[in-house]
Parts: C-alpha cells; sequence; structure tokens
C-alpha cells in the first residue's frame, strides 16, 4: 500500500470535467484507490464520490493506492493533478 499526500494544481480545481478526466485515470489501474480530504474517503474510481469532495485548486488530498500496479496509479494520478488541464 502506497499513500501520498498531492496538492491539486488543476487551474479550475477538480469541478464536472476534471473529476471524470481522474476517474479515467484512476480506472485505468486494477489496485483500488482512495481520495481522502479533510475526514471524507472515496474511491477515486467513483465519479459521485469524487464530486460530492468539492476540490479547489491548492487543496492537499492523500490518495491511497493498493494492489498491484499502486506505484504506477499513484505517479500517473499525482502527474494528472500537477497538469495545466
Amino acid at each position: 500500500m502506497i499513500k501520498k499526500e498531492i496538492v491539486i494544481n488543476i487551474p479550475n480545481g477538480l469541478e464536472a470535467r476534471p473529476v471524470a478526466m481522474l476517474v479515467q485515470v484512476a480506472s485505468q489501474y486494477e489496485c483500488s484507490i482512495y481520495v481522502e480530504s479533510e475526514e471524507r474517503k472515496v474511491n477515486a474510481k467513483s465519479i459521485m464520490g469524487m464530486m460530492s469532495l468539492g476540490l479547489a485548486t491548492g487543496e492537499k488530498i492523500l490518495v491511497t493506492a493498493d494492489g498491484p500496479d499502486e506505484k504506477e496509479a499513484i505517479d500517473n494520478i499525482e502527474r494528472y493533478l500537477n497538469s495545466k488541464e
């Protein structure tokens, strides 16, 4: 299991389209992936769960991945969250 704190650097935060793209990135991997913000923890492969977090640019999240491709998953999620979208 890998846990990594990541700062969201997408210009408009995680609105509908960026959330859908993040879910697509997460869904490519076999491992389980969760995103934590404050007291909430949601499945990164769930569009409704991710939308419910209402994350903005500059917010820190904790991403947890557990499974055979966890390192690649965390790396690509971090790369996406640091993209200029």
